[in-house]
């Protein structure tokens, strides 16, 4: 049966909110295409020797580096003497006989991952493949939260309005170190989202750790959250309001009908709200990106050897003059942050906030020959209009207005009320 290999770009973000419909987490958000194929897999365990498997596994990856990167089979056989020099000592010394020769190689392929010093590249052995795409069907509840699955702990990217975990207080870059007093530690991101999942009105209690303060311990119910992908409205002095969600399918159609709306009403200016939108789809990206910026490169997708794909904007956009003001915060992170850096790199209007999340890569998901499992390899970086790097760093406010706990306690928003301050201004 074919699988699907993913290209994650921006962000292995997955949604907790758990709204009706059925997905498979090994399906993750973040702007993506998928491509089919169909990887040697038999329903039984490896046949051949763990020593075999490993080998085969490492000229496989080693198959897809540039030419120019590629060692030849003696050079290859140089480079692993020492590891098979070290597999032959483990059986022949080691104290425990005998030893697990899949365990061995499954922790040489997770060392191999680690030593690429990319948080986004990683191993998921047999099991935690298995559990991670268990399918789900039906309606799931959850904390209402947009979570980073590659950080060494389950990371809060941002919570949702009104959810579970906004009204408890949780923020971009919390990290879920246990749950239920359960240890996360070395738990994929994609297994540790299951232990959160559970029926609307029973509780969770999530330890959570914040940096600068001591770990503490949060327990939220559980509740079946609705997002709208757009919401907007006309607030005073004729000014539009259009606050998008997420990147999704449907997001371009939704983002055409509101603008459509809006702009009949004549309005002096647009704020697009983009805080807390964790991304979603790449070309959902480009294509609201095209709404603001009539013509031009949106955005690259940067490989290892240099070369580029560019996406430009497709023009017919229904917002391309009118006064604009972007809203970006810390929980901004992948499509956001394509559409926020076109528009800055543009200068097509002002960017008022936080700097943004700073996720902007491309994961490929491979599952590996033999039911070994898969392995997740950081292949793109992408680009803004004039070559940013957006990834780790982020996209950089021209105005920077800070949103404080007190603030939101009090339903104060500053960050908005500048926005509307530029747009009032003659």
């Amino acid at each position: 049966m074919a699988k699907k290999l993913i290209l994650i770009g921006g962000a292995a973000l997955l949604v907790l909110l758990l709204a009706a419909g059925s997905f498979s987490l090994g399906m993750l958000v973040g702007g993506n295409e998928s491509v089919e194929v169909t990887p040697q897999v038999s329903n039984s365990s490896a046949a051949s020797t763990a020593s075999n498997l490993l080998q085969e596994t490492v000229e496989e990856l080693l198959g897809t580096t540039p030419p120019e990167a590629t060692s030849t089979p003696k050079e290859l056989e140089d480079l692993f003497a020492p590891f098979w020099q070290s597999w032959d000592l483990v059986h022949d010394l080691y104290i425990d006989q005998p030893v697990d020769d899949t365990l061995m190689m499954q922790g040489a392929i997770k060392g191999m991952m680690q030593s690429l010093g990319d948080q986004h590249s990683s191993y998921m052995d047999p099991e935690q493949y298995r559990q991670a795409n268990i399918e789900l069907t039906g309606e799931y509840e959850g904390i209402g939260a947009y979570v980073d699955t590659t950080q060494e702990y389950l990371t809060i990217v941002s919570p949702m309005r009104d959810s579970p975990a906004e009204n408890a207080g949780l923020k971009p870059g919390d990290q879920i170190i246990a749950i239920d007093g359960e240890d996360m530690t070395g738990i994929d991101g994609s297994l540790v989202i299951r232990k959160v999942l559970g029926p609307a009105g029973t509780p969770v209690t999530l330890t959570i750790f914040r940096e600068g303060e001591k770990p503490f311990e949060v327990t939220l119910e559980r509740a079946r959250i609705i997002i709208p992908v757009v919401e907007y409205e006309m607030l005073d002095g004729n000014i539009a309001y259009l606050k998008l969600s997420s990147f999704s399918k449907k997001a371009t159609n939704e983002m055409a009908a509101a603008l459509e709306d809006l702009l009949a009403q004549d309005p002096v200016g647009l704020i697009l709200d983009l805080r807390n939108n964790p991304g979603g789809e790449r070309n959902s990206a480009v294509e609201i990106s095209s709404q603001f910026i009539d013509q031009g490169v949106i955005m690259y997708q940067e490989y290892g050897d240099g070369s580029r794909d560019t996406f430009d904007a497709v023009g017919g956009g229904l917002a391309t003059d009118i006064p604009l003001v972007v809203l970006i915060n810390e929980g901004s992170a992948s499509a956001s942050e394509i559409v926020a850096g076109a528009i800055q790199d543009y200068e097509r209007g002002t960017l008022v906030g936080k700097v943004t999340f700073g996720k902007g890569s491309v994961q490929n998901w491979i599952p590996l020959a033999d039911d070994q499992g898969l392995v997740r390899i950081t292949i793109a970086r992408w680009l803004t209009p004039n070559g940013r790097t957006i990834h780790k760093l982020g996209v950089e406010p021209d105005i920077e207005v800070d949103l404080t706990e007190d603030d939101f306690l009090n339903e104060k928003d500053p960050q908005l009320d500048k926005a509307i301050e530029l747009l009032s201004s003659p």
